[in-house]
């Protein structure tokens, strides 16, 4: 991955303006078509398959007036005044008529009709006027409610003195904006960025490149609103996480930009290095986030699972512009963006600088720390787990619900309106129950809705029971149950359960089927399936982190220490979030002024985005580590900058051995020298994050208040005292066995190479043997099926390699054409690579997919119509053409034909003198008939000494 990259980066660099204008057209493109196609959000939170759902969705097509989008205007009279005076009365009724002709009503009850119950307070001293909607609630218009505010207000002025306020279903969910924190948030980042790269030319980018990914996306999730039903937290969600990652995946590439710039690396080079290293961490980091988000839809809600998607979206145009747009403009500051060295300003500072003797570099705050950390390495993990437990304690009381009016923001005509009718008619009144019965079949009705009825009202939890009716057609009814508690409170969960647990008594009894429904019901119903889903969604992204860090690391135990201490950033992230939101515990602070459940999916949520946020910090400090591991500590100073191991361990000490291995000391020092190396730009990249997902606490509004909050804090925990305190120390106890994996794992697990080990490799051998050498096959210590191979074939000329017909001929062909793995080499005494394979100007393993392109392969054995075959593979032209078991043509007796063809072969690519070709055949005496032109011969023959080419 990282040579593709590499390339990528080198091709978006040089063709830097095409870029730059190919982004700009897509974000102008999907601009106008969002603005073209969009709808509203929709706030209906719905759950197929579920009881409640179902019955709902039943309820609007049999009774329409009881499952439709209600609202509420809720009458106070002045104080010591009833609802019943005649004043009063003659008021009430002539706003309900008023309201039945407000556009989008379908029907209006006043609480003085004829068959109106449990719509005036127990004392009189409040009333409802219900209001029925035609259309569901993401549907009605700005204009209903400016009607319904100009009736409130009327009936308001009859009334002197009292209070009069609209709320109810209708009402719920008001669309949640962007303020002015946020933008704060966004400063604290470009200062931060700023700090850490120290130019705001570079610092510039991240931001710039972040910004237009989040203009992408929510220009995206604008326009799938006119296809799907879209929550309106989708785009804050998709702006918080979009602007974090856009902003820290840049920030990885562009530090390392800056490293190499001043280390003196040309800058087309050095953007290409970013992105094939850097730019490999950024991609397995992304794509650890999608993949956590896009598994959001185990829990098989909807709403949520377009949520997930359209997040993981966001994220993905952010790696893709980081690998592709940031190169670009990169490339336009070029040289500009080198970081000036340091010198003393004046000639007597200079003078002073030169006369002081040479001092010993300055240990810095991240040497220090982690030197702290790992000194005594047992106490802090036992430090870590005990107070990441006691934080992570509180979560057992963590509760979820759907939000409701009573979490809105006070002073809102929704809040206020749920105040009142908690205040004068019970918490219940705001989350009532809608029980369905099916009575097609019954000869009583009437009977079978009061008698269920009167059972209902002695569960403990009911409040009253005030409607219990069939509809027109005597085919379903409806009793509506008032509970006792608030809707999101666990004395409505258990009343709920306690109705259904009466279904079979009610189908023996009455031979009816019942089902509970209703907006508390159906949120209910989303908060069970959604805790249900915990756990299966936990077990797939720890099963997911275990897998793909074994496939970056190559390690068994880094995984697991990745794993465990995500699941300890989750548990601090839950029991804060319950200190702060359900005991209230430093409210003011956060600007949460009452205390209550949190949203249904924010679990599920957190987990999925700090799991893929825990792995980007993961790959970046670890992934260095390992660097340093596999290259040794001296591997800093292949790039000018001279190493700063620890006192005691030598530079070359990634060759010290102990018993057959690198040393416990080397180890450590790899663990120190990779912290240091990449602990600044993790700590910036925390701090970004912090100030992204803190910007939507004080002012937000909410579900993406305590989405925000969770964010933080786990950010928080995971990059501090995680990944930059637990990891060092845990890495340091295992030593060499940090880095262990059974040879068996590692042969069947695909490597990503993130700390660009193969890019190392592919950029060492660009010049081999020299700049301007022409030979299409060099091969140097190349051991494949037992033999040593070395041979150069330049062009016009043919390879004969001459051995017994076997897998280890054919896997030499094989590899060479690159279409089979290069086997792993042994380190050489310099830390080079014994092996060095170059085909067609490309290095192997590296750019094995250019070296398929740019040659063919034809097993003589296995074709049928070798003519054809033959003119085929001459019209697509390879720079080298690969035979194998030229045999089945050596004999005189063979195909006439096929010999002519290959004949003819041959002697184009002796003609053109700008292709070659190897042949494998048993018996090279053989060929005198079908080779005309320059020739070599390997030979692989058992014999004691191989011969050369």
């Amino acid at each position: 991955m990282s040579s593709f990259l590499y390339g990528l980066g080198r091709s978006s660099y040089r063709h830097r303006l095409r870029v730059v204008l190919i982004w700009l057209a897509v974000l102008a493109v999907l601009g106008g078509s969002s603005v073209a196609v969009s709808k509203g959000f929709d706030e209906n939170f719905s759950l197929p398959g579920t009881e409640s759902q179902t019955a709902l969705d039943s309820l609007n097509r049999t009774f329409p007036q009881a499952g439709g989008t209600t609202a509420q205007v809720v009458v106070v009279p002045r104080e010591g005044e009833s609802v019943r005076s005649s004043a009063a009365r003659k008021a009430i009724d002539a706003s309900a008529e008023r309201l039945r002709d407000v556009s989008q009503v379908d029907t209006v009850s006043g609480p003085f009709d004829e068959y109106a119950k449990g719509q005036v307070a127990g004392d009189d001293s409040a009333a409802i006027i219900n209001v029925t909607f035609a259309v569901p609630a993401v549907d009605i218009g700005e204009a209903t409610f400016d009607e319904l505010a100009q009736q409130r207000a009327e009936l308001q002025a009859a009334l002197p003195g009292s209070e009069v306020s609209a709320g109810g279903d209708a009402y719920t969910g008001g669309t949640p904006g962007v303020s002015w924190v946020e933008g704060i948030g966004v400063l604290v980042a470009l200062i931060v960025l700023w700090l850490t790269l120290g130019s705001l030319r570079a610092a510039g980018m991240p931001l710039l490149t972040a910004l237009l990914g989040v203009g992408l996306t929510v220009a995206l999730i604008f326009g799938a609103t006119g296809f799907a039903t879209v929550s309106s937290t989708t785009p804050l969600l998709a702006l918080m996480l979009g602007l974090a990652v856009g902003i820290d995946y840049a920030l990885f590439i562009t530090s390392r930009h800056r490293d190499q710039l001043r280390d003196g690396m040309d800058p087309e080079e050095s953007v290409a290095r970013a992105v094939a290293t850097a730019g490999s961490a950024v991609v397995f980091a992304g794509m650890t986030v999608m993949i956590a988000l896009v598994g959001l839809s185990v829990a098989g809600i909807p709403f949520l699972s377009i949520m997930g998607v359209a997040a993981a979206v966001g994220v993905a145009i952010a790696v893709m512009i980081a690998l592709t747009l940031l190169p670009a403009l990169l490339g336009f500051l070029g040289d500009r963006l080198r970081p000036k060295a340091k010198e003393p300003r004046t000639s007597k500072a200079r003078a002073k600088a030169a006369a002081e003797p040479q001092r010993r570099p300055r240990v810095g705050l991240g040497r220090r720390w982690v030197r702290l950390v790992t000194r005594a390495p047992v106490v802090t993990v036992v430090l870590v787990l005990v107070a990441l437990g006691a934080m992570a304690y509180p979560a057992k009381d963590l509760r979820i619900a759907l939000p409701s009016n009573g979490t809105a923001e006070e002073g809102t005509p929704a809040r206020v309106t749920y105040d009142l009718v908690a205040e004068h008619f019970g918490q219940g009144y705001n989350g009532p129950l809608i029980v369905t019965a099916t009575i097609v079949g019954s000869d009583d009705p009437l009977g079978v809705m009061d008698g269920m009825a009167d059972e209902l009202r002695d569960l403990p939890g009911v409040a009253s029971v005030p409607l219990a009716t069939p509809n027109e057609d005597a085919d379903t009814g409806i009793i509506q149950v008032i509970p006792e508690g608030a809707p999101d409170s666990e004395e409505t969960k258990q009343l709920v359960r306690d109705i259904r647990a009466l279904q079979p008594h009610f189908e023996d009894e009455y031979g009816v089927a019942t089902a509970v429904t209703g907006f508390t019901a159906v949120g209910i119903d989303i908060s069970d399936r959604l805790g249900a889903a915990l756990v299966p969604f936990g077990i797939l992204v720890v099963g997911l982190s275990l897998v793909l860090l074994t496939m970056v690391f190559r390690s068994v135990w880094v995984p697991v220490k990745a794993t465990v201490g995500f699941l300890l950033s989750v548990g601090a992230a839950f029991g804060a979030t319950a200190m702060v939101f359900e005991y209230g515990w430093f409210g003011s602070v956060f600007n949460v002024h009452q205390t209550s459940p949190v949203i249904s999916f924010l679990p599920i949520l957190l987990m999925g985005i700090l799991f893929g946020l825990a792995m980007d910090y993961e790959v970046f400090l670890v992934s260095r580590m390992r660097e340093e591991y596999v290259h040794g500590v001296n591997a800093a100073s292949e790039g000018g900058r001279p190493p700063t191991p620890p006192a005691g361990v030598p530079l070359a000490g990634a060759r010290e051995t102990r018993a057959g291995g690198p040393s416990k000391a080397v180890a450590r020092a790899a663990v120190e020298n990779g912290f240091v190396a990449s602990s600044r730009v993790v700590v910036a990249a925390a701090v970004i994050m912090l100030s992204v997902f803190g910007g939507f606490v004080p002012d937000g509004e909410g579900p993406i208040k305590t989405i925000g909050f969770g964010l933080a804090v786990g950010v928080f925990v995971d990059a501090f005292i995680v990944r930059m305190t637990l990891v060092p120390a845990v890495l340091t106890l295992l030593g060499t066995k940090a880095w262990w994996l059974p040879r068996w794992i590692d042969r069947r697990l695909p490597s990503f190479d993130v700390e660009g080990e193969g890019l190392h490799h592919q950029v060492s051998l660009a010049a081999w043997p020299s700049a301007d050498d022409t030979h299409l096959v060099l091969a140097d210590g190349l051991r494949v099926g037992g033999w040593d191979v070395s041979t150069a074939l330049p062009p016009g000329e043919v390879l004969v390699v001459e051995g017994p017909a076997g897998p280890g001929r054919s896997a030499l062909l094989l590899t060479l054409s690159g279409r089979m793995r290069l086997p792993e080499a042994e380190p050489g005494e310099h830390g080079g690579h014994v092996s060095r394979v170059k085909v067609a100007g490309f290095v192997l393993p590296e750019q094995a997919g250019r070296v398929r392109r740019r040659t063919a392969y034809v097993d003589l054995a296995g074709t049928t119509d070798l003519p054809r075959e033959l003119a085929s593979v001459a019209r697509a032209k390879p720079d080298v053409l690969f035979l194998d078991h030229v045999e089945a043509l050596t004999d005189p007796g063979a195909d006439p034909d096929a010999r002519a063809a290959l004949a003819r072969t041959l002697d184009e690519v002796v003609a053109g003198r700008t292709t070659a070709a190897v042949l494998a055949v048993t018996d090279r005496s053989g060929l005198d008939t079908l080779l005309r032109g320059p020739s070599r011969v390997l030979d692989l023959r058992p014999r004691p000494a191989l011969a050369q080419a």
